[in-house]
């Protein structure tokens, strides 16, 4: 499999109130956790998306993403993220700078650090037994992220007039591959600062019994 990766990240961070990437976590922040966690999948390309230079919380992102010596060619800016998530993810779709010769996309929220290692791993491998199928991990029945499409999609994905990733896939016709975890981090988006408590002390509880 080649793998690009979109990490989202031109949200506003409103219910936070502080940027989401930032926050602390382990021995630096969100962000840098997600990077080392998915450079560690060996991607073929990795991609942020974020808002413009002078949005709330985009400087100290753009300062962070130089700390981590992220490529800038590998930064992509959503004009208008206000116009919602999906906006990025069609603005991702339809970059001309993806490498040649990727053959799936996954779609990685910036919000879910507490997702293991392993789970992704094994998501990526599930996907690569179903490749002409859209993944998606489920906890308990229910559809999380991140979601891996086959590269073919990525230029229905671009121009579809669907107003939501969820209703995207559904109206592709093809059923989506759903791979079921036990892994609670796929439940645990952090939306607002009690989210990022409850992660924190998930987190610890992790790490104690060495599950992370």
């Amino acid at each position: 499999m080649n793998l690009g990766v979109l990490l989202l990240a031109a949200g506003a961070s409103q219910r936070m109130g502080r940027p989401k990437l930032l926050l602390p976590w382990g021995e630096g922040t969100v962000l840098r956790h997600l990077h080392s966690q998915w450079s560690s999948l060996e991607p073929r390309q990795l991609v942020i998306i974020h808002g413009p230079g002078a949005a709330p919380g985009q400087p100290a992102l753009a300062a962070e993403l130089d700390a981590l010596g992220w490529p800038v060619d590998r930064r992509l800016c959503n004009p208008n993220p206000e116009r919602g998530m999906f906006s990025s993810i069609q603005a991702g779709a339809g970059w001309a700078g993806w490498l040649p010769g990727l053959t799936h996309w996954a779609i990685l929220l910036g919000d879910q650090p507490l997702v293991r290692t392993g789970t992704l791993r094994q998501l990526l491998e599930f996907a690569a037994r179903h490749p002409d199928q859209p993944v998606q991990p489920s906890r308990q029945g229910r559809g999380r992220h991140p979601v891996l499409l086959p590269a073919p999609w990525l230029r229905q994905l671009a121009i579809t007039p669907a107003a939501t990733l969820k209703e995207f896939l559904a109206s592709s016709g093809q059923a989506v591959a759903r791979w079921e975890s036990t892994d609670p981090g796929l439940d645990l988006d952090l939306d607002e600062p009690a989210d990022y408590e409850r992660a924190l002390a998930l987190r610890a509880e992790q790490l104690a019994v060495g599950t992370r």
